[in-house]
């Protein structure tokens, strides 16, 4: 079978994976919401070329993946599905790519197996079912970094020289999708793998203004616009915001300097394992698969260290680390069924550990919540037992995907991992691949139940009511795009000071959480014109009516 109809199989494979279903939950806060609002707003006020939520400049983001989801809410309407539709098409475009690239730097089944460990791990594949940018930012990155790799192979200037500006152009959409980081984490990694060479001839001069002229130009198609149209002000803001972001706390997202090492080792189960396992030099491989090896290692390290370094962590910043390591991971795996190298057994503790972990909690989940009402003695949080008030069904049938995994797990490691053990990784990967079918379809939509969705359909239900709403207590953004808010009910002031107590022409709604309610209590009592109007799962609303206020 030749890869042109492996590929279209493929393709056909990773659409019946991502696409079907993905509205079956709503959007979650905060990123899903907020990036999907972005889109919406985009088609509410005609505005393509400025980012805004609540119909307000938003520094954070550049225009690129707003712009594939409005295009797709245009064809699908304004709703969860079309959010995430963009991203399952670049699911489908990933697949697709790492087998092809995969096929060329050793053959068709090496780019089977990428695909499979990439499609079978939990975090890579479960942000094509997501709203987020990151997926289709990581693939420009990787693209760009794939075309760096092929120039340094070119037997001539002329092909250098397209490369190096095929590099700048995916590198260029990838400023545009998240902005000056893909430059960056694409420009450490050639500066890296030049020191590594130990040649100062691996790039020329000229390539290198290529590459970074070519992804000045490509960035341009909104940076430049905009700045002609309204001035520095805004691209200003949103450079000062980027290096914010870097460098401070504000976002509340400090974590520990070795949060993404966990984060990869456990959100990429069980393609962290066989990764661990990747570093042994194989002499067999050739000068140019020895090559992609290092720049993969180094895109993985750059990523790794420089996200590790910076203040803010969030656990998609790492996710750009999923190419170099699912790669490494099949290689380990390719040359296992080689006979190249041998399987670690050391290796079967951490995948008895981390997947009987992974197992056993999806298997107890089910049953546990069933006897809610003991468990909640022992929660200290006074939201997250109001939250398991929610009327949820569940059967106790949903643990089988828990006993499921866990039973392949045991007999990987027992039975296939010492008889055969690239059968035990296919049996590993392919459960994990139906593990996250289920996940995605049965059980976060009941998790979603208790922890957003009171609050999501409360403001639903005021989509067709002259009115403001707005939260109280804690962060969201779901109140922009699940009231279907206009301009014409998005107030001037949005401080929260303004939703308490400002003067009104428009009933206002206010949403806040249970531990969270004090200020509300206190105006109320103090006899503030302001009025509880129901709760619900750990969320209360209360409402002041028009010309109310100071």
């Amino acid at each position: 079978m030749n890869t042109r109809v492996i590929s279209w199989l493929i393709a056909i494979g990773a659409a019946l994976l991502f696409i079907p279903f993905l509205g079956v939950v709503h959007l979650f806060d905060w990123d899903e919401i907020n990036f999907a609002e972005s889109a919406r707003e985009m088609l509410v006020t005609q505005d393509f070329a400025r980012v805004q939520i609540d119909f307000k400049p938003f520094w954070e983001k550049p225009p690129l993946f707003f712009w594939l989801q409005a295009a797709s809410m245009e064809v699908f309407g304004v709703n969860e599905f079309a959010a995430r539709f963009p991203n399952a098409l670049i699911g489908i475009i990933t697949l697709v790519l790492i087998f092809n690239i995969g096929s060329k730097i050793y053959n068709p089944q090496f780019g089977l197996w990428w695909t499979l460990v990439y499609a079978g791990s939990l975090l890579p594949h479960f942000y094509f079912k997501s709203g987020i940018i990151d997926p289709l930012f990581n693939l420009f990155i990787f693209l760009g970094v794939y075309q760096l790799y092929l120039m340094t192979l070119g037997k001539s200037n002329r092909q250098r020289n397209i490369k190096a500006m095929l590099a700048g152009f995916f590198i260029g959409l990838g400023i545009l999708t998240k902005g000056p980081v893909a430059l960056l984490l694409s420009g450490l990694t050639l500066l890296v793998f030049w020191i590594l060479s130990r040649k100062w001839k691996t790039f020329r001069i000229v390539e290198l203004l290529l590459f970074g002229f070519v992804a000045f130009i490509i960035s341009s198609v909104w940076f430049l616009p905009e700045t002609l149209n309204n001035g520095v002000w805004f691209i200003t803001e949103f450079i000062k915001y980027q290096l914010d972001l870097a460098s401070s706390t504000s976002t509340g997202h400090e974590q520990p300097i070795f949060y993404h090492p966990v984060v990869l080792l456990l959100g990429c189960f069980p393609a962290s394992v066989y990764f661990l396992g990747s570093f042994k030099r194989n002499t067999a491989d050739t000068a140019e698969q020895r090559r992609f090896k290092t720049w993969m290692k180094t895109l993985f390290w750059v990523v790794l260290i420089v996200f590790s370094l910076i203040t803010t962590k969030i656990m998609h910043y790492s996710s750009m680390c999923y190419f170099p390591l699912t790669f490494m991971a099949a290689t380990y795996i390719f040359h296992i069924q080689e006979k190249k190298f041998r399987f670690a057994k050391l290796l079967n503790i951490l995948i008895g550990l981390i997947g009987a972990v992974i197992a056993l909690l999806l298997a107890a989940l089910p049953i546990a919540i069933q006897y809610k009402e003991k468990l909640k003695p022992y929660i200290e949080d006074k939201f997250a037992v109001a939250n398991l008030e929610a009327v949820v069904y569940w059967s106790g049938f949903e643990s089988v995907i828990g006993f499921f995994l866990l039973g392949i797990i045991i007999t990987t490691l027992v039975y296939w991992n010492r008889k055969n053990p690239v059968r035990g990784a296919q049996a590993l990967f392919l459960s994990v691949l139906i593990t996250l079918q289920v996940l995605f379809y049965v059980f976060i939509p009941k998790i979603e139940k208790y922890t957003q969705a009171a609050a999501i359909e409360f403001m639903e239900s005021k989509q067709k009511e002259d009115c403001y709403v707005g939260t109280i207590g804690y962060k969201s953004y779901a109140q922009y795009f699940y009231t279907a808010r206009t301009p014409e009910k998005s107030p001037k002031n949005n401080s929260e000071e303004w939703f308490l107590t400002g003067k009104t022409n428009k009933p206002v709604y206010l949403v806040t959480r249970i531990d969270r309610i004090r200020r509300l209590d206190s105006l109320q009592k103090a006899g503030f014109p302001i009025k509880k109007i129901g709760a619900k799962n750990g969320f209360v609303f209360f409402k002041r009516e028009a010309n109310t206020g100071k």
